[in-house]
C-alpha cells in the first residue's frame, strides 16, 4: 500500500498457502484497518489520496465488480466522503483468477488474496498473466525461496523484500511490462545506437 499501491512494482495480488490464508488476511485486515488516510501536511497521516477521478472511479469499479461477482471486503472496500480522491486502503477475499482486479492492474488500494494447494499451481496461476515486472516470493527457507523466484515470468522478482532497487543492477520488465532496460551497463547501452558494416574483401572471402 506504499503510495497507495501507486508504483509500477507494487504488489498487486497475494497468493497465499491455504494452510496460512486466514492468518494472512487477517494481518492484512489489521494492518489496512490502521491507515490514516489525509493530507500529507498532517504528520497523523500515513497515506494519501489516488492521483485523480479517473483513477479512483477505476480503482472503485475494480472492487464493486469483484464483490458483485463474489468477492468478500474484509477491510476497507470504498471511497471516503469529502474533498480529495481519497480510496480506503481494501483487502478482497474469495476473489477467482478471472476477475478484473486479479488480471488488471488496479494501481490503487486494492489488495485481492488467493488461497492455493500447490506451490506449482501457485507459480503457474503467478505466470498466467499479460504482466511481468516485479513480483517477490516470501518463505522461511530462503534457498527455496530462490529457486521459486527464477520460475516466475518477471523483470525482477525479490525474495522475502519488496522494491529495493540498485543502480548498478538491470531493472526491467517482461510481457507487456514496460520496454527497455534501466540502470547499470545494461541501461547505458539504451542510449546508444548499434552501427554495424560488413565489408566483403574479394569475392568468395567470408565477411568481416
Amino acid at each position: 500500500m506504499m503510495n497507495v499501491g501507486q508504483i509500477c512494482v507494487a504488489v498487486k495480488r497475494v497468493y497465499a498457502p491455504r494452510s496460512m490464508y486466514a492468518d494472512l488476511v487477517s494481518a492484512l485486515t489489521e494492518r489496512a484497518k490502521r491507515v490514516v488516510l489525509g493530507s500529507g501536511l498532517d504528520s497523523t497521516t500515513t497515506h494519501g489520496p489516488v492521483n485523480n477521478q479517473a483513477q479512483l472511479d477505476r480503482v472503485k469499479g475494480l472492487v464493486e465488480n469483484a464483490v458483485a461477482g463474489g468477492a468478500t471486503v474484509a477491510a476497507g472496500g470504498g471511497p471516503v466522503d469529502g474533498p480529495g480522491f481519497f480510496y480506503t486502503p481494501t483487502i478482497l477475499t474469495d476473489v477467482t483468477d478471472d476477475m478484473p482486479i486479479v488480471t488488471e492492474e488496479q494501481f490503487g488500494p486494492a489488495l485481492p488474496i488467493l488461497p492455493y494447494d500447490d506451490l506449482d499451481e501457485a507459480v503457474a496461476r503467478a505466470n498466467s498473466t499479460d504482466f511481468g515486472l516485479g513480483s517477490s516470493v516470501w518463505t522461511g527457507d530462503v534457498e527455496k525461496g530462490a529457486s521459486v523466484a527464477r520460475r516466475i515470468a518477471a523483470g525482477t522478482t525479490w525474495v522475502n523484500c519488496h522494491l529495493y532497487l540498485m543502480p548498478h543492477l538491470p531493472f526491467s520488465g517482461v510481457k507487456q511490462s514496460g520496454i527497455g532496460i534501466e540502470n547499470g551497463p545494461w541501461g547505458l547501452h539504451e542510449f546508444t545506437t548499434p552501427h554495424v558494416v560488413y565489408r566483403n574483401l574479394l569475392p568468395g572471402t567470408p565477411w568481416s
